[in-house]
């Protein structure tokens, strides 16, 4: 997906990156990270008028840009799982344990049926003029309010704030058969903010009700798990518009997490040929195929340009569960 959305990143090969051979060492991880927030000040109405179905048609993948040297002013940070108990705070409806399955897929449409078909959804929004697309899923909150997505599908490199931000559940083919839900208040956290650190790629987003009702009243929630052991079986969900894919359906990848090959990030990697548009889409872990549930412990974030057949996804760890903590509340 090359980092879909306003900043599209695609990351080279390293020693292209750096403009130099040899090894690459991440910088350290620090210890918590603060939250910057934005709070909507467009009222839903304006926003839903914004988005006719041309300009939902017309929403592009943003032009992808090369950065010289992902390393330059960067800290690693979520390397490792937190010392302590991990954090699992479940949806829903938790996941049967019986029937997962030990399958990988690279990238088809999900035909089945379950919860994830409704707590998925298709997210447009505009930065600086341009009108762009990514995924996102709803998680379980105490607002019932909340949705995650990728950092850059809520702020741009430039620290610009997104707007006209909007959360389709369910989207299939242009239909919209929950309504659609504007954002009122966007969190992401410092380091992407502020440098665009990939290790920090997430953004969560408070939506304003629809018709009265809250977003995971009507479609639902999935969990959300943080510091959890890496190298697990993930499904990872979205709507990839580039290349092969025209945006239109709810695709998944599956399979067990990798490191990063090019230890840049210690971001996990997923075997998964999803393009531009699936930013933001769900990981979930302890997936259950027939239910649709599960719980989500990353979302899909990059890929390198030497190596299109990895998306790579940032690790929930104790940042992440600290922006989780204030945007669930607000």
């Amino acid at each position: 997906m090359f980092k879909s959305a306003p900043i599209a990143l695609v990351v080279p090969a390293v020693s292209a990156a750096l403009g130099m051979a040899g090894p690459v060492t991440p910088h350290p991880a620090p210890g918590l990270t603060g939250v910057t927030d934005h709070v909507i000040a467009t009222g839903p109405s304006a926003t839903l008028r914004y988005w006719t179905a041309e300009r939902m048609r017309r929403a592009v993948i943003p032009p992808r840009r090369s950065r010289p040297n992902p390393m330059t002013g960067r800290s690693v940070a979520d390397g490792e799982p937190a010392t302590g108990t991990p954090v699992m705070i479940p949806g829903s409806a938790p996941a049967p344990q019986s029937s997962r399955r030990s399958v990988e897929t690279p990238g088809a449409p999900w035909t089945s049926r379950g919860a994830v078909r409704a707590t998925t959804g298709k997210v447009f929004f505009t930065i600086r003029g341009g009108d762009y697309v990514c995924s996102a899923g709803s998680v379980t909150s105490a607002n019932r309010d909340l949705v995650v997505t990728a950092g850059h599908c809520a702020q741009d490199a430039t620290g610009t704030w997104a707007r006209n931000w909007i959360y389709v559940p369910g989207y299939d083919q242009g239909r919209r058969p929950y309504g659609a839900f504007t954002a009122r208040h966007l969190f992401v956290l410092g380091p992407w903010s502020a440098r665009g650190d990939e290790n920090y790629d997430v953004a969560l987003v408070a939506l304003a009700t629809y018709a009265g009702r809250h977003v995971t009243d009507v479609v639902g929630a999935q969990g959300i798990a943080f510091d959890q052991p890496r190298g697990s079986l993930v499904y990872g969900f979205g709507y990839p518009a580039g290349g092969r894919y025209d945006g239109e359906r709810l695709t998944y990848c599956s399979g067990k997490t990798y490191p990063d090959s090019h230890k840049i990030t210690h971001d996990e990697g997923l075997r998964c040929d999803m393009t531009e548009g699936s930013s933001g889409g769900p990981w979930l872990t302890r997936f259950d195929a027939g239910t649709g549930t599960g719980v989500v412990t990353s979302v899909s974030s990059f890929k390198y340009a030497d190596d299109p057949a990895t998306m790579y996804g940032p690790y929930f760890g104790h940042a992440v569960r600290r922006m989780y903590d204030r945007a669930q509340r607000a």
